[in-house]
């Protein structure tokens, strides 16, 4: 009987210490918009918590919210709000609660085009045209006679869910769009290419030019800089987002995404090139 108990009190013990080595283990998965800011995130929070260990990884929102179901990531990154079909399943898996949504960060998302291009500025109506392939030709533009190569994201992208719907109003994207598996593999083909066109966030500006972009006809052209992405006035803006179990919102993880929200968390923010969230809209 006393061999039996000792037995069952190792085990115990065990089964704390196992717990306990994997209590400042953190896992991230999702947006690819995210990546180099989850990234940076991490490795700042790592430096002055060197008992924990956060690891980071992509493949796009849709993954994220997927790997957030399944239980096989703590937080989950997203370039876009989390859809109905999404949250249903997590409060499935969740015991009924749904995930907790925290805005992290602003984003401007840029309109790309090769250096070579003398174009400077569009409309959202003329970026419709461009990426549902109703314009082919930058001649109708002003630009040179010349066919336009779209370049679009992977349908489990977040940025290309956001850009369907607030710039095509829900319109397919060109059957001719090439899908590249990332915003820096747009910008890489872009560069290349004087021809082409394509879409991502601002913190992977380097390698092209972005566009000015107007809201309708009649209205300025806007750049995405810091002060027209947080007063609203770029017309392609939005929230970066992060996502966790409510039951995981708590110890290591709920210090984490407080510092993420924080002044320390916010100045990574900038480091990358989006932009911080002001102070009174951080949850």
């Amino acid at each position: 009987m006393k061999l039996l108990k000792h037995l069952l009190l190792l085990g115990a013990l065990a089964a704390v210490t196992s717990a306990g080595a994997q209590a400042g283990n953190i896992t991230v998965k999702g947006s690819d918009t995210l990546v180099i800011l989850a990234q940076k995130w991490a490795e700042t929070y790592m430096r002055s918590h060197p008992d924990v260990k956060i690891q980071v990884s992509g493949g796009g929102s849709g993954i994220g919210f997927a790997a957030l179901q399944n239980q096989t990531t703590d937080l989950c990154d997203a370039s876009r709000k989390a859809k109905a079909s999404e949250i249903a399943n997590c409060m499935r898996t969740f015991g009924g609660k749904r995930p907790v949504e925290y805005k992290v960060a602003l984003d401007g998302l840029s309109v790309y085009v090769n250096g070579q291009n003398p174009i400077k500025e569009l409309s959202l109506d003329q970026l419709k045209d461009i990426f549902t392939g109703k314009v082919k030709n930058w001649k109708a533009f002003g630009g040179p006679d010349a066919p336009i190569t779209v370049y679009s994201r992977e349908n489990s992208s977040g940025t290309y869910e956001f850009y369907k719907e607030h710039v095509l109003k829900g319109s397919d994207f060109a059957a001719s769009a090439q899908t590249m598996p990332g915003t820096a593999a747009i910008l890489q083909a872009v560069s290349k290419d004087k021809n082409g066109i394509g879409y991502g966030g601002g913190a992977y500006g380097a390698g092209a030019k972005h566009l000015a972009i107007k809201k309708d006809e009649s209205s300025p052209a806007i750049e995405p800089t810091e002060e027209n992405i947080v007063n609203g006035t770029y017309p392609i803006w939005r929230y970066l987002y992060v996502y966790v179990n409510p039951a995981l919102d708590k110890g290591e993880i709920g210090a984490y995404l407080k510092w993420i929200r924080s002044d320390d968390g916010q100045k990574a923010v900038k480091d990358v090139g989006y932009f911080p969230l002001p102070a009174n809209r951080r949850q």
